[in-house]
């Protein structure tokens, strides 16, 4: 296995983030020694990185279990975050009308270094459920909005973006390498949409079209998802028109609100 490059260092601030990165990483609340088995900093310096955490109010100490889990101060972070620097202020009353249009799942993401953002889900149903959660970081090659996005970024943003993924087979539908992907981005570019084929979770498909700003420039994607129990793809065609008109109004009144870019 090839030994991964070193990072540079970010200083106090840095090492600090990673120690909370290491706390979320494990979805629970996590034990020093745990933290202690997996981690490169000495005992004396983790300790102290989650002393200063837990007084911030970053991390949350239970003395009766002994754990230490994420804290409440990242809550209001996570909410400040989605408010100012996502997309889904502007489309939620979008996703919640094509969600009653509809009658299913609508999903919202944006991209990040070649990988799949969910920032916003809507759901409409209760019948089923999608592992697209908000927040949730998924890959772009195997997802309905992760492919289109790919499809409509500009040659060389798509092929720095198709550099970061891994090819891993989620499930048999899965592309395994980028020619095969290349070869359907070209036909997404074509058609508008983009299919999700059970390539991310078995038994979910969904329909994705890219939101566009005023430019042209790929700002995030929508899908509408559901289960194979109650939809084919053929049949998820007649979503189109609506899922192309309401990744439409999301561009448009992007244009108008401060998005970061």
């Amino acid at each position: 296995m090839p030994i991964e490059a070193k990072k540079p260092s970010d200083g106090t601030v840095g090492k600090a983030l990673e120690v909370l990165d290491q706390v979320a990483a494990y979805g629970r609340p996590v034990r020093f020694g745990e933290l202690l088995d997996n981690s490169d900093f000495p005992k004396a310096t983790l300790y102290r990185f989650l002393q200063t955490l837990s007084s911030q109010k970053m991390l949350t100490y239970d003395p009766a279990e002994q754990t230490y889990r994420l804290g409440i101060r990242l809550l209001h972070l996570a909410h400040s975050a989605w408010k100012q620097s996502t997309l889904a202020p502007v489309a939620r009353p979008h996703l919640r009308d094509l969600a009653m249009q509809v009658g299913e799942t609508i999903h919202l993401a944006q991209m990040d270094n070649g990988q799949v953002l969910f920032v916003d889900k809507y759901k409409s149903v209760d019948q089923f459920e999608t592992l697209a959660q908000t927040g949730m970081v998924a890959p772009g090659y195997c997802t309905g909005v992760g492919k289109a996005m790919l499809a409509f970024l500009p040659d060389e943003h798509r092929a720095h973006a198709l550099l970061q993924q891994a090819y891993m087979q989620c499930t048999p539908a899965s592309h395994t390498n980028a020619a095969s992907l290349a070869a359907e981005l070209t036909q997404i570019r074509s058609d508008g949409i983009a299919f999700d084929r059970e390539e991310h979770q078995r038994g979910i498909i969904s329909i994705a079209a890219p939101i566009l700003s005023d430019s042209g420039k790929v700002i995030g994607a929508v899908s509408i998802a559901t289960s194979t129990s109650r939809h084919s793809l053929d049949s998820l065609k007649s979503f189109r028109p609506a899922l192309l008109k309401a990744a439409e109004r999301i561009g448009v009144e992007a244009a108008v609100w401060q998005f970061p870019t």
